[in-house]
């Protein structure tokens, strides 16, 4: 059979290495997945291996976010594991290259490589280009601000039309540091993304020889016997989680690697985040909450320089070694940074003193939850509760000036199994900032937040609603209460009262009975594990 469709006897003898992408014609993220995977096997053949490709589905965070559709990118991310594996088993491949692009791609494909466990590595297809309109960068994330300060009457509708056609140029997952970048940095200081390789944008001219490499390199591991779990370890687990701190990284990033912890069999704890964090300052100016992109951060030299300030004070593990048999350290040591450069800042001069996130505890989370705390600078917040049963409610009160200063927005039975898949708010929090709102109203949600989030925002509260945590007992008025430094998060109720509503409430009906939501909902773990299935 495969000599049917061109392999000989000669290929046959060598190592086999699967080469596997996500190509599809709904997004620009992984546009360029084919000319890379192309570019992969001529590196395979060079170095004495038999590529094999084949693909994958995606789910753009992007173009589903505010729709029900939203409610399939988180369930992607296992399906594409398991499809990876399945593959992989099947077909008895020796080693894998896998190519990412948009948000759960490159958990995904982690998550695989580290549960069959085999020689392989992980490439990004790279960051898209900022848009550019009337002098100033776009991102996304402008887009759905844009459609907020619309609404708000900010702007009019030529202004949104101009931000929406000028935000997206080209190939490549979004600009900022939302969570395909903060995914595609985590996996280059874990070790499973060669050095380098990851931060070179989409459409670069180097981009293709960085392909190349990587199946060159795949080879390589195979002849070596390097498998995925000699390299994600615990060390480089602190690595990666420090990465996303000290970059003011994506939300998503707790729940992904906590995923691929599970996989590689390390023992992780959201906490282990909040410990993390509160030690590694924010140090790169990048969007959300900063001011660059991520070709910005390329052009200052690189996830390498990164890597040198947090050695220099001590907050990384320069031993971990990566899959191009190189430690972290010696990464750092060759990197180069660009004179002058004002994204990445001096290790004694951060843009804050800690990272991007904290895990707050209450009697709203008795499993932790996380507040974003890149790009806003407070600390508390207490007001009445605006409770809504779904994201579009929400969506609709901030849209009708029905959200007010000091309010707090609860969206709830949008978590793992409520939703089923944890849908990312940036609808609804691109409308607070848009109606000029961020600065004064808090949200909590037992949903997800995308990477381009900013605000006072706090998520993934676990138990979630949908399975009797306290978030269903919450009711219009009740006063919430948030406090970053003691690290809690409550309602203002006595224990009983909660009890009392808890035992007067009915768990909402399912809201698919058949197919793969109603799988994942039946499966899926506690967002505080990482929302796994199969475990």
């Amino acid at each position: 059979m495969l000599r049917a469709i061109g392999f000989s006897r000669e290929d046959l003898e060598r190592p086999i290495i699967g080469v596997g992408h996500s190509w599809i014609e709904t997004m620009p993220c992984n546009w360029n997945h084919r000319a890379l995977a192309e570019r992969v096997k001529e590196g395979v053949r060079a170095a004495g291996g038999t590529p094999m490709e084949f693909n994958t589905i995606a789910v753009s965070d992007g173009v589903t976010m505010g729709t029900q559709g939203m409610k399939a990118s988180l369930v992607s991310r296992d399906l594409i594991a398991d499809s990876i594996e399945l593959v992989t088993r099947g077909h008895s491949f020796d080693g894998l290259v896998l190519i990412v692009g948009c948000d759960k791609t490159i958990p995904a494909a982690a998550m695989a490589l580290s549960r069959l466990d085999i020689p392989g590595l992980v490439l990004y297809g790279g960051t898209i280009q900022p848009g550019h309109l009337r002098g100033r960068d776009l991102t996304v994330q402008d887009v759905f601000e844009a459609v907020g300060a619309y609404n708000a009457g900010r702007i009019d509708a030529d202004e949104l039309r101009a931000v929406e056609e000028h935000a997206c140029p080209g190939a490549g997952a979004c600009a900022g540091q939302y969570t395909a970048n903060t995914m595609s940095t985590a996996l280059e200081f874990l070790g499973l993304s060669p050095p380098g390789a990851n931060a070179v944008p989409a459409t670069h001219p180097d981009k293709p020889a960085v392909a190349e490499a990587a199946g060159r390199l795949a080879v390589q591991l195979v002849e070596a016997g390097t498998n995925a779990r000699s390299i994600a370890t615990r060390a480089a687990f602190e690595n990666a989680i420090a990465s996303f701190a000290a970059t003011g990284g994506s939300t998503n990033a707790v729940l992904h690697l906590l995923a691929i912890a599970a996989e590689a069999d390390i023992h992780l704890e959201i906490d282990d985040f909040d410990a993390i964090c509160a030690r590694t300052p924010i140090l790169a100016d990048l969007r959300p909450g900063g001011r660059f992109v991520a070709t910005d951060l390329f052009a200052a030299g690189g996830l390498g320089v990164v890597m040198q300030r947090l050695l220099e004070l001590g907050l990384l593990h320069g031993d971990a070694v990566t899959v191009d048999g190189r430690t972290l350290a010696e990464v750092a040591a060759s990197a180069t940074e660009t004179p002058g450069q004002q994204v990445i800042r001096a290790a004694d001069a951060p843009l804050r003193k800690h990272g991007g996130i904290a895990v707050l505890r209450g009697n709203l989370a008795a499993e932790g939850c996380v507040v974003k705390l890149a790009g806003n600078d407070r600390e508390s917040h207490q007001g009445p509760a605006r409770v809504f049963d779904s994201e579009e409610e929400a969506f609709a009160a901030v849209r009708d000036g029905a959200i007010h200063a000091g309010d707090v927005v609860v969206i709830r039975y949008e978590g793992p199994v409520g939703g089923p898949g944890m849908r990312e708010m940036l609808g609804v929090t691109g409308a607070i900032v848009g109606a000029g709102l961020s600065d004064s109203v808090a949200l909590i949600t037992d949903g997800r937040f995308s990477g381009a989030t900013h605000g006072f925002m706090v998520a993934h509260i676990a138990p979630e609603a949908a399975l009797g945590g306290a978030l269903a007992a919450v009711r219009d008025g009740d006063i919430v209460s948030i406090d970053v430094v003691a690290r809690r998060i409550d309602v203002d109720l006595e224990d009983a009262e909660i009890a009392r509503r808890l035992a007067a409430w009915t768990p909402p009906a399912r809201r698919y009975a058949t197919g793969v939501f109603a799988k994942y909902a039946a499966t899926v773990s506690s967002a505080s594990l990482g929302a796994v299935t199969g475990r």
